[in-house]
């Protein structure tokens, strides 16, 4: 194989893994502006102790993601300015986000990260790339469940119709 053979770290990205890994780190920068946003909106205790732990998984995998470009000769998309600290109860009723909205939001970008990961994932050569997004790919699921388990306990959830009847 010849450039492919080896040590992974040695070999070439392809721009397919460049594009890969450039898009989910700007979307990890533009969702973590967005939950620092939430943060201040969020009421329920639980929700913002999530929306932190979501921040903190998305700037250790933009970390290294970022570390993974640069030693590839590609620059990092840039990231958004932090968000000033708001208290909720400051920000106008109609104008808040509520909490329902909010998870709803980040469930939504749960399924997304998801299908991310398993995008660059399958288009990966490098085994190195390939094992860190399915890493990001577990740690995803992993924080969806406690997400889903939230919903579930806070009564956000609406449910499609369901199937009821049995043959």
């Amino acid at each position: 194989m010849g450039i492919l053979s080896g040590n992974p770290k040695d070999e070439p990205m392809h721009y397919g893994e460049v594009i890969g890994c450039w898009a989910y780190s700007g979307a990890n920068k533009g969702l973590i502006s967005g939950y620092e946003a939430f943060i201040n909106h969020a009421g329920d205790e639980d929700l913002i102790e999530l929306l932190k732990e979501a921040v903190e998984m998305m700037k250790a995998e933009n970390k290294t993601v970022d570390k993974l470009l640069k030693d590839n000769g590609v620059t990092p998309p840039p990231a958004l300015p932090e968000r000033a600290k708001a208290n909720a109860e400051e920000i106008p009723p109609g104008a808040r986000f509520m909490d329902p909205e909010i998870s709803g939001a980040v469930s939504i970008n749960v399924g997304q990260g998801l299908v991310s990961c398993s995008q660059v994932l399958g288009q990966c050569l490098r085994e190195d790339i390939a094992m860190m997004f399915a890493k990001f790919h577990a740690d995803r699921m992993m924080f969806g469940a406690k997400l889903l388990e939230l919903n579930k306990a806070k009564g956000w959830i609406i449910p499609p119709p369901l199937h009821l009847q049995s043959k």
